[in-house]
């Protein structure tokens, strides 16, 4: 008996070793980054943002996007190994003449960046941007733009996840050449309703719009309009 039990558990680690050798991590096709910029603001926070949003978009608009975000900075050769960048944050940011012409380029070669204003960005995003993009301005991108308007719905434009000034909420954008290159959120804050729902205490229906919201940016990036 004692022969037989030693016989068995050397079967079940044996199935078990086997299961573990063809066990395979998903190969995801994409990964979202993080900008890491200088200037004394915190670009470090909402750290279960991005990773949330990835497992919600691949969950309901068919992505394949690693649930681990990346970190890069404006000014390096990596930035280009990423299709979406995602800049948020409080307060003072600056961009170098080469990471403003770094983050040019690549925005020209199909880059997008998403910012997220998560409190007192807006007076440092559009002198920035413009070292970035002299020859043009944000434009208030009307509730009819399809990035309102892919998988979900949001007929009045960008949700209010967090209040900070009673703003309405705000959605605009740097087109070059007739592409949608740039997305800037202001006094909506959706990164704030990514976040892991103790880190706010946003009602889940608040989270879930801001998560929503996250997937149509992500879905129009990624159909190429």
């Amino acid at each position: 008996m004692k022969h037989f039990r030693k016989l068995c558990g050397l079967k079940i680690m044996a199935v078990m070793v086997l299961l573990l050798s063809s066990f395979k991590a998903p190969d995801f096709t994409l990964k979202l980054a993080k900008l890491k910029y200088a200037g004394g603001g915190n670009w470090y926070v909402s750290p279960t943002a991005l990773h949330n949003l990835a497992v919600f978009c691949n969950q309901n608009i068919n992505t394949n996007i690693s649930p681990e975000e990346a970190v890069v900075e404006p000014g390096s050769p990596d930035l280009f190994n990423y299709p979406f960048v995602h800049m948020t944050g409080n307060g003072r940011f600056v961009f170098s003449n080469q990471e403003a012409e770094n983050l040019r380029k690549y925005l020209i070669a199909g880059g997008f960046l998403n910012i997220n204003d998560s409190y007192d960005m807006d007076k440092f995003v559009r002198p920035e941007m413009k070292k970035v993009f002299p020859e043009l301005d944000f434009v208030e991108l009307p509730f009819t733009h399809p990035i309102y308007h892919q998988r979900f719905n949001f007929p009045n434009g960008l949700p209010k996840i967090h209040e900070h000034n009673g703003k309405a909420p705000q959605g605009f954008g740097l087109i070059y050449q007739g592409r949608l290159v740039c997305f800037y959120e202001y006094e909506s804050d959706i990164g704030d309703g990514w976040e892991d729902p103790e880190v706010h205490n946003d009602p889940p229906e608040m989270r879930q719009k801001a998560l929503q919201m996250g997937a149509n940016i992500l879905q129009y990036v990624f159909s190429g309009q």
